[in-house]
């Protein structure tokens, strides 16, 4: 399922050139990378943020879990505050967790 809507691209670039003469091939066949998008500000109106004081320990799996229950919607949190990795917020940071979930799963797009 994840990589059901990809698009399969052909690497032939000549960084790797060697890499596929040594293997004989000409290309490889490659997942194309996605592009996500924020929702909109019409949108976001029609959704409640709880705030979130990122501190030493936070994570956003473990905030998936405490505010929806899932810790694999972590992606939804990252997603939404445009910070994909923890690397991205620092101490002190107000994390936004948009609620209500089924509402935040409708304006999730992936553009390829």
């Amino acid at each position: 399922m994840r990589y059901k809507q990809r698009l399969i691209g052909l690497n032939n670039h000549e960084l790797y050139r060697d890499h596929f003469e040594n293997r004989g091939i000409p290309f490889v066949r490659q997942y194309t990378t996605p592009t996500f998008v924020h929702p909109t500000a019409d949108q976001t109106q029609n959704l409640s943020e709880i705030n979130h004081v990122w501190v030493q320990g936070d994570r956003y799996y473990k905030l998936a879990h405490r505010y929806y229950n899932d810790s694999k919607l972590w992606w939804v949190i990252a997603w939404y505050n445009q910070k994909p990795t923890e690397s991205h917020v620092s101490l002190g940071d107000i994390v936004y967790v948009p609620t209500p979930l089924d509402t935040v799963l409708k304006y999730y797009k992936l553009y390829y």
